[in-house]
């Protein structure tokens, strides 16, 4: 039979198979450790939190669970190798002969400033929403994703 390690009483076999100590409030002040709670995943709806013990530790270093929606939107860090989508195919048939535009090139004029970019980028490193992001630049969703977007690509190059 086991027994409590504080005042030595017999232990019940199903509390001896998890704890070493009794449930006498004295022995469990002196025994018992608080839990390290981990937030893994939060929206506007659900919260989800986790017990952090080796395994899950373990878990979260191998990233399981890793936020899937960056992949998606983008990050600030890269996605492994592999990921990138192949090229989209051509059409069958013979190609499509488009005129030539007459004149030099310009590059559309963007309609929004270097300030709204450089914040946008911030907030989307920082794990903001499109939404949230354009809720804050006073922009729509649509041109919060196209601004992140934009700046994404530039920075590729």
């Amino acid at each position: 039979m086991a027994t409590c390690i504080s005042c030595g009483t017999t232990l019940h076999p199903e509390r001896a198979a998890k704890y070493n100590y009794c449930t006498a409030r004295e022995c469990q002040e002196k025994n018992a450790t608080g839990l390290t709670m981990v937030a893994i995943g939060m929206n506007k709806a659900a919260e989800e939190f986790i017990i952090l013990d080796e395994r899950t530790r373990e878990e979260l270093a191998s990233g399981k669970y890793r936020d899937l929606r960056r992949g998606s939107f983008g990050t600030s860090v890269p996605g492994p190798a592999g990921e990138a989508s192949p090229p989209p195919a051509s059409p069958p048939g013979p190609p499509v002969r488009r005129p030539a535009p007459e004149g030099p090139a310009r590059p559309a004029r963007r309609p929004w400033s270097r300030r709204q970019e450089r914040l946008a980028l911030l907030y989307n490193q920082q794990g903001l929403r499109p939404g949230e992001i354009a809720s804050k630049l006073g922009v729509s969703t649509y041109l919060a994703t196209q601004i992140i977007l934009a700046a994404r690509n530039r920075a590729a190059r």
